[in-house]
């Protein structure tokens, strides 16, 4: 994760803002998401925050169910906050399901709030890696390209977004590491038009990419898809989930937990 665009102005409002959340619900962990945690940040790039959230036991017994969704965008200071946390269970079933955004959260190398919680989850979420990562990450990855593929003149940013996609998903398949920076990607990968992309996008976002490098895109794009599937076929991780009782009878023990209190 680059930190340089992170001012210390930014810093105070992601630490303002997520502790706010906090207050209101408990967390396994808050996350730094999208271009700060992806490494091409512009000094413009919003904070985006991703977390889990527990909610308590005995609201989820009775009649009303709760949100499993939370959402907050806002302008603090003109800083662009945007946050999105999803109760525990619904993640949990999404990192069963090969959900990529409920993995990242969960091994977020750089947790902007931390529980003991975390450490025990990150450890689930790992013995639980399967192959059902790459249907998530060849999904987002595609969805991505043809915002690129219907563009007169694509931006150097949705670009890079797909490339960032397609790459930490195969190095997931491959390794069974969640990297979700793609400055530590490109290089091992073979992608050597990353850095003229993050160049283009930290001089602005709505840049028009110049011929030369527009005529790269295409290639570029079609090796990273062909790295993402070709670890999908070579790849060490089991095609389930292999510990999903485990990971249920943690559930379990957090809600009894909560009830206990």
């Amino acid at each position: 994760m680059r930190e340089g665009t992170l001012t210390p102005h930014k810093i105070e409002v992601m630490g303002r803002a997520s502790g706010e959340e906090q207050q209101n619900r408990s967390h396994p962990v808050i996350a730094l998401s999208g271009a700060h945690a992806y490494g091409f940040p512009s000094p413009d790039s919003d904070l985006d925050l991703k977390a889990i959230h527990v909610e308590r036991a005995e609201r989820l017994l009775g009649l009303s169910v709760p949100r499993a969704v939370r959402n907050r965008l806002e302008i603090i200071e003109g800083v662009e906050v945007d946050y999105t946390s999803n109760e525990l269970q619904v993640a949990l079933r999404g990192l069963l399901r090969g959900d990529g955004n409920m993995l990242e959260r969960v091994l977020s190398v750089a947790p902007l709030r931390d529980s003991p919680w975390r450490a025990e989850l990150a450890e689930l979420a790992r013995r639980n890696l399967s192959r059902r990562y790459h249907h998530h990450y060849r999904g987002f990855a595609h969805s991505q390209r043809r915002a690129v593929d219907q563009s007169a003149a694509p931006r150097a940013k949705k670009v890079l977004y797909v490339l960032r996609t397609a790459l930490t998903g195969a190095h997931l398949l491959r390794t069974g590491e969640c990297v979700p920076d793609l400055t530590e990607l490109f290089g091992p990968y073979g992608l050597g038009v990353v850095p003229a992309l993050i160049e283009i996008k930290q001089q602005g976002e709505q840049r028009e990419l110049p011929t030369a490098l527009a005529q790269q895109v295409g290639p570029a794009l079609d090796r990273a898809f062909a790295l993402l599937d070709a670890a999908r076929d070579r790849s060490p991780l089991p095609e389930e989930p292999a510990e999903v009782e485990a990971l249920e009878r943690w559930l379990v023990g957090v809600r009894r937990g909560d009830l206990a209190e």
